[in-house]
């Protein structure tokens, strides 16, 4: 049965809003120090829909998302499952035949792109039968749109009806034993996930401050970063750059985030690195 409750854009994204928790910051940047508000995530997804549309990109196409860990990663991921559009995020480090062989696999017809990553994939869009528009964020090169052109004047659109085992997104797998399967996730999993180890095992709350180490492109980061604390109206820090264990102790230290995900190898880096130098200051919860 079609529902818009079933939709996940609903419950991570548009609830906020009626909950009264529109001018909370919900995503700040590390680096530039950009933010937005849940109501901004709100107005920016509703905004991207309409510009998909506009666009004439039809439910159940895949739009690709080479798109760095940034304020309009959200707006454009739960713009796309607003209107029943299937983001497909990606890898940021993956070479141009990786690419190419993963945007001919996914057919996506919508190619989102972070400026700093054009070069990696800006020579393999050119003979792709598939994509119809190539937006970057930041300086568009020649052929392509801007951003800020692309949903310039759209028409905001509410969250779609869909099937709760409806397809939401893809994510494409590491590729070690061959080239990268996408791997279709539905819009029920999200919540799941969210009541499960997001609400009983790590225990988020409304106050929290999170950073994952994780990007969002992979699934781990895409809990930590996005379904966790959105399912509570938390706070999310945004690190564009690598993840190194300098980087991360300095920014546990400068922005006091509460929770922070990362896996076992950062960790013992950290570790070894704050043996040399001091542990940052901060009430903070570790997420493996």
């Amino acid at each position: 049965m079609l529902s818009k409750t079933a939709n996940a854009a609903s419950y991570f994204v548009d609830r906020h809003r009626e909950e009264g928790r529109g001018a909370k910051t919900a995503y700040r940047e590390v680096e530039s120090g950009r933010s937005i508000t849940y109501e901004d995530l709100t107005r920016g997804a509703e905004t991207l829909a309409g510009a998909l549309k506009r666009a004439g990109v039809r439910p159940e196409e895949r739009v690709a998302m080479l798109v760095l860990d940034q304020v309009e990663f959200p707006q454009i991921f739960w713009g796309a499952l607003k209107c029943g559009v299937i983001p497909v995020p990606l890898n940021t480090l993956l070479a141009p035949q990786v690419y190419d062989a993963i945007l001919q696999d996914s057919r996506a017809s919508v190619l989102f792109v972070s400026a700093p990553l054009w070069d990696a994939v800006g020579p393999v869009v050119g003979d792709n039968p598939y994509l119809r528009h190539v937006v970057v964020i930041g300086d568009a090169p020649e052929g392509t749109k801007s951003y800020d052109a692309f949903i310039e004047g759209a028409e905001p659109q509410e969250t779609c009806a869909v099937s709760s085992d409806e397809v939401a997104f893809w994510l494409y797998s590491s590729g070690s034993t061959g080239q990268p399967k996408g791997v279709a996730h539905v819009h029920s999993a999200l919540r799941a996930t969210a009541d499960t180890y997001g609400a009983e095992v790590l225990q988020i709350a409304e106050d929290d401050v999170v950073l994952s180490a994780a990007k969002f492109f992979f699934a781990y980061g895409l809990g930590n970063a996005m379904t966790f604390p959105l399912s509570v109206g938390a706070t999310t820090l945004l690190f564009g750059g690598r993840p190194t264990p300098q980087g991360m102790i300095e920014t546990i230290r400068d922005h006091q985030p509460t929770v922070f995900c990362g896996v076992p190898t950062l960790f013992a880096a950290m570790v070894a690195q704050m043996g040399r130098e001091g542990a940052p200051d901060a009430p903070l919860r570790i997420c493996i």
